[in-house]
């Protein structure tokens, strides 16, 4: 028997920890938007280090010109977006450094922006950093760690098909 006969008849794709930090449930973020799963079902994570990376090889899908999110899509269709901090698109990019652009290719851990967290904080705002799976629908589950201490490249979601 194969390490992956339970997943025989389902494709599953793993999405791991873009930012070090601690894994809430996305229920927890204030702000309806992500809480109430609006753009998809996804973690959270209370970032410790300001450097964020892709969760998944695929392809940057977007960039927002303010530096705030990216969008990866794997090479299954996953929709996944990074948004760091909570309404940081009104920052207009201030402490944020974008390192990679749209339709550009990327591996599982290449960075992709850096934040200034603590910058962020100190202007106002939340750093909690959403990581949403925008087209969750497609999948029959998406499982999503919701506690503990992550590191980048750590299994945080599996979407099932």
């Amino acid at each position: 028997m194969g390490l992956f006969d339970f997943m025989k008849g389902k494709k599953g794709v793993a999405l791991a920890a873009p930012v070090s930090g601690e894994c809430i449930p996305i229920s927890q973020v204030p702000d309806p938007t992500f809480a109430e799963e609006i753009l998809g079902k996804g973690i959270a994570i209370r970032p410790s280090q300001g450097k964020f990376y892709s969760p998944v090889d695929g392809v940057v899908s977007t960039v927002f010109p303010t530096g705030h999110a990216v969008g990866v899509t794997s090479p299954e269709g996953t929709e996944v977006l990074i948004h760091v901090g909570l309404d940081t698109v009104q920052l207009k990019g201030q402490f944020f450094k974008t390192l990679v652009e749209a339709e550009q290719k990327v591996k599982k851990g290449d960075l992709l922006l850096e934040a200034d967290l603590e910058e962020i904080s100190r202007a106002g705002y939340n750093t909690v950093t959403p990581m949403i799976v925008c087209n969750s629908d497609d999948y029959a589950e998406v499982k999503c760690r919701t506690e503990g201490t992550v590191s980048p490249g750590e299994e945080v979601i599996t979407c099932i098909s």
